[in-house]
């Protein structure tokens, strides 16, 4: 409101000074006085001086308000991307968020710039040329506001027509951008698998066909602009020929005439533009649109109303009658019940797309089940909040992404408040201190994005002392030794030992060597669980399936 009347009492000044110009200018035909023509002079250099002054301090006022507004809708768009749920980032190019939520931003900086300084400027001076110009004659503000009115509609009308287009466009532009992201982020592969002269070609193709809807759209602004500069050289000629006519009759001065062309001008200015603000405003909300539908877009898995948070005293942990299908044809968990002892440590072994992983996933509500309930302690898992489910488990995975920060920060970032003391002992214990010193910044290194500076055992093994220094009452390895050598596989093991005491644990693993001494091996398949025991029994099931795999890993090398 501040700005809107800021602006308005600035552009009223603006007006004034072609009324003083029309005297300046009847004083010098008629009479000319020259004490008069310095006055009125005067007075027209304050008035400039006082639009000046007003303009500057709305100009102040409004990057204020821009730079306030465009750092909440960045803090509001990273807040809620985040919070969506592990799907919606599995099934998201990183690359096309990314520019979504640039070009969103971008869109509202566009659109409130197109507001304040053009839009509200157009009203408010069309609405003060009308009131002076009505004062001198009526017909002079009737032709303007006759004129405003077809050049308002035409503009609506084209800007409508062209905003599908530039809804394509905003679709293709976002389609660039992630595949340039996903094929960046596969260089390797790329490489390797020589597919440059494919990915090349496939985005010439891409980016070809974002070219032809720009030039599309484009030349149909350029044609509207044409319409626009001539519907101006009609209202000028029109305007002129009536002030002649009205001039006749002495119903008017000359200095009417510079009234008449100041305003003219005034008015060209801001609607020899207007075209391309109201494309702009429209091109912005298309540009929009997408980030806004991700805002709009509910969490797929949310806490309950008055979730409560998880107390984990024992870590018990119970499947019962859950079911899980990734959609209504795939059935992946199947009625299962399962029941791990506080303190328990059982392995999933089976074969590739058996479920060991979703059992997983539903554990850390990564998914929501179809049916049934998981319980921690007694505690209904969908009826407690997401953090403090995920504070009570501690996850080492397969391959372990980390951030673009130092190993300082990676590692403490499952303990903030850690000391660096702290974080030197887990990395000890994780069999990762002496190959962190060894780096050309120590535990200062960065280590690149998702970690690529490092080899895949490093990785897992700053992930291990991650987990250790978070020291969840629940553990879930998967596949957490996959990437090791032989001799830092066997120091691993020795510090996971100690890692795990204490813990209830869940172990996801195909070389079954690194379970043979878990309490409770499960044999996940058919989307249950076929089989259970521990090593040893289940290696005395003849035609067992675990006794089978067993066969295959060791039984067979050893043939």
């Amino acid at each position: 409101m501040s700005m809107f009347l800021l602006l308005l009492i600035g552009d009223a000044f603006s007006i004034l000074a072609p009324y003083w110009y029309k005297k300046f200018f009847d004083v010098l035909s008629t009479n000319p006085n020259v004490e008069i023509l310095y006055t009125t002079l005067f007075i027209i250099l304050g008035i400039k001086i006082s639009h000046w002054f007003f303009i500057r301090i709305m100009a102040f006022l409004y990057i204020k308000f821009s730079t306030d507004s465009l750092k909440d809708l960045n803090d509001a768009c990273f807040s809620k991307v985040h919070k969506h749920s592990f799907s919606f980032f599995n099934n998201s190019f990183v690359g096309s968020l990314v520019k979504k939520v640039g070009r969103f931003v971008q869109a509202f900086d566009r659109i409130s710039d197109r507001i304040i300084w053009d839009l509200l400027p157009i009203i408010v001076n069309v609405a003060l040329i009308s009131i002076v110009l009505f004062s001198r004659n009526k017909f002079f503000a009737l032709i303007i506001i006759s004129w405003i009115f077809i050049f308002v509609l035409t503009s609506y009308f084209f800007s409508k027509f062209k905003l599908k287009y530039d809804f394509e466009r905003s679709q293709l532009d976002s389609k660039v951008g992630a595949f340039l992201a996903d094929s960046f982020t596969n260089n390797t592969n790329v490489k390797l698998l020589v597919g440059y002269g494919r990915e090349c070609n496939e985005f010439e193709q891409k980016t070809e066909d974002l070219r032809k809807i720009r030039k599309f759209s484009w030349d149909i602004s350029t044609w509207f602009d044409g319409v626009q500069w001539m519907l101006m050289i009609l209202l000028e000629i029109v305007m002129l020929f009536y002030a002649v006519k009205v001039w006749q009759a002495g119903s008017i001065t000359v200095g009417d005439f510079i009234l008449i062309q100041s305003y003219l001008i005034i008015i060209f200015e801001k609607f020899f533009g207007f075209g391309r603000v109201i494309r702009d405003f429209y091109e912005s909300l298309a540009d929009a649109e997408e980030m806004t539908e991700i805002l709009n877009m509910p969490y797929d898995i949310q806490d309950v109303k008055n979730a409560k948070t998880l107390q984990v005293t024992t870590g018990k942990i119970e499947f019962k009658e859950v079911s899980f299908a990734y959609n209504k044809t795939r059935e992946i968990i199947k009625k299962m019940d399962l029941v791990i002892k506080p303190q328990e440590k059982i392995a999933l072994v089976g074969s590739s797309g058996a479920g060991k992983s979703t059992i997983v996933k539903l554990l850390l509500r990564q998914h929501d089940i179809s049916g049934g309930k998981i319980l921690i302690d007694g505690q209904n898992i969908a009826k407690c909040t997401q953090e403090s489910l995920w504070q009570n488990v501690s996850l080492v995975p397969q391959d372990p992404m980390l951030f673009h920060r130092s190993i300082m920060e990676n590692i403490r970032y499952a303990k903030p408040d850690a000391s660096d003391e702290e974080v030197m002992s887990v990395a000890k214990q994780a069999n990762a201190h002496d190959f962190i010193l060894n780096l050309s910044d120590g535990y200062n290194t960065l280590v690149g994005e998702r970690g690529i500076k490092l080899s895949g055992g490093e990785r897992q093994r700053v992930a291990i002392a991650r987990a250790i220094l978070k020291n969840s009452p629940i553990l879930i390895l998967d596949e957490a030794t996959s990437s090791l050598d032989s001799k830092s596989e066997k120091l691993i093991q020795d510090a996971l030992g100690n890692l795990m005491k204490g813990k209830t644990v869940i172990i996801v693993a195909h070389r079954l060597s690194t379970i043979m001494n878990s309490n409770r091996i499960l044999v996940i398949e058919q989307g249950g669980i076929l089989e259970q025991g521990s090593h040893k029994v289940l290696l005395k099931k003849k035609n067992g399936i675990y006794r089978n795999l067993w066969d295959i890993q060791v039984g067979g090398f050893m043939a």
